[in-house]
């Protein structure tokens, strides 16, 4: 319990969304709460408040006073059900995010096909296989106790993003299986995801981050390998050299 004002535990709470001193949500240490009151902590609806270390906004008021209002461009992009133009780039993206929430948390993980990393069912519904990967599956997990999910859509070479909100379920339907299979390997499960809204997001961010700007590529041997952070976290047990050499074998042959 924070040695603090009764609010600060309630505060961490609040900014954990109902799940405090979880892993994916530890306190801060103890010496974190000494010397604060109730009121250096936020409270939902209640405007700036001063934490002792910085100022927050926690209301929604407060928020659009300082961006102002969406223009035309940034709403009527916003459509309930696939449109010509966006069909197209949903079949242009080979990769996407998908973004979930579950009781121990969010989680985001990458997705990735050939051609397209969806197939376009109908108008408001998209079918995502799920391939070989890790078997965490802590998206399977979340989207099993809370269906809403979150997409983003990225196509190499191209300035905009594509967003699809919506709603999805596991489906192990034999039929939706095999229609899904790739070089004779069908996928575990498939998500099937009805649409609530899709729209495009601005070209800002990827032209910042030089995305699909070859000469601001980070040289991958500047980086730690998936072999070496294992180690590295495993005190030797996991990953070392020997994981990263076997590495594209394996993927070779597990990529479907």
């Amino acid at each position: 319990m924070p040695s603090g004002g009764t609010g600060a535990a309630a505060a961490w709470s609040m900014v954990c969304n109902g799940f405090p001193q979880t892993e994916n949500c530890d306190p801060p240490p103890e010496n974190h709460w000494q010397g604060r009151t109730d009121q250096d902590y936020l409270y939902p609806g209640k405007g700036i408040r001063d934490t002792g270390t910085m100022s927050i906004i926690t209301s929604i008021d407060d928020l659009e006073k300082l961006y102002g209002t969406a223009g035309p461009a940034s709403t009527v992009k916003e459509s309930p059900r696939i449109t010509p133009e966006y069909r197209r780039l949903i079949e242009a993206a080979p990769f996407c995010a998908l973004a979930t929430s579950g009781p121990e948390g969010l989680d985001c993980s990458p997705r990735g096909d050939k051609g397209s990393c969806v197939i376009i069912e109908n108008d408001t519904t998209l079918l995502m296989p799920d391939r070989r990967g890790n078997n965490r599956i802590d998206s399977l997990r979340n989207v099993v106790r809370d269906p809403r999910v979150a997409l983003m859509f990225l196509i190499p070479g191209h300035g905009n993003a594509l967003r699809v909100n919506g709603r999805a379920v596991v489906s192990i339907d034999e039929a939706l299986l095999t229609r899904l299979e790739m070089e004779g390997k069908r996928p575990r499960s498939v998500l099937v995801i009805s649409i609530e809204t899709i729209y495009f997001q601005c070209a800002r961010a990827i032209i910042r981050a030089g995305l699909w700007d070859a000469s601001a590529h980070v040289d991958s041997s500047t980086l730690p390998t998936p072999g070496q952070i294992l180690a590295s976290l495993s005190d030797g047990s996991v990953g070392g050299e020997a994981y990263d050499k076997e590495w594209p074998e394996r993927a070779r042959t597990s990529m479907w």
